[in-house]
């Protein structure tokens, strides 16, 4: 009989109590000595609660659990807080840039779903985001689409965070409390 966590583990996620982490690419690397290859890991893996706090690691090691651990406490440590609207999407479109990968993230209407690639798919996953359009262009590295997503994902803000850095409220910055002039 299988393990009701079994279909986490064979799609590269783990669950802890308080965090999810997402194993996004592994990669075999070869150092070359006197006496031939001597082969290494790196890992990259994402972190996240599913509630708006998200982060990546990378990890480097002999072999694959040890980088793979080293990869999750390295995310865990660099964390960052998404502002969700409705805890589903983002507030507003964005862009993110790292090297040569770009994305465009938008925020998208209940149930769109995740619409995105590869190693964007485990960060919207892991942020808890469940409707969001996303693309990519330029490199498919996955190290810089990652990159470059969490960029923008810094980026993005909630209308009452930037209602509180003006000191407004946020019903002055949506302007809904105002009335409409006619010119004419």
């Amino acid at each position: 009989m299988a393990r009701p966590d079994m279909g986490a583990r064979m799609r590269g996620e783990r669950e802890d109590p308080e965090f999810s982490d997402k194993l996004v690419h592994i990669n075999r690397v070869a150092k070359v000595v006197k006496g031939g290859r001597r082969f290494g890991f790196s890992a990259l893996v994402i972190v996240g609660d599913r509630r708006g706090r998200v982060g990546y690691g990378t990890g480097k090691a002999r072999e694959v659990p040890e980088a793979i651990r080293k990869a999750t406490e390295q995310a865990k440590r660099k964390m960052i807080r998404v502002p969700l609207r409705e805890s589903r999407t983002l507030h507003h479109d964005i862009e993110g840039r790292f090297g040569a990968g770009r994305v465009v993230l938008r925020a998208a209407p209940a149930g769109t779903g995740i619409i995105a690639g590869g190693p964007m798919r485990a960060v919207f996953e892991m942020v808890g985001m469940k409707d969001v359009v996303a693309k990519s262009i330029g490199t498919s590295n996955p190290h810089n689409m990652v990159k470059a997503t969490f960029e923008a994902l810094e980026r993005c803000v909630s209308p009452r965070g930037i209602a509180t850095k003006r000191g407004k409220k946020v019903s002055e910055i949506f302007g809904r409390d105002e009335p409409v002039e006619e010119t004419g």
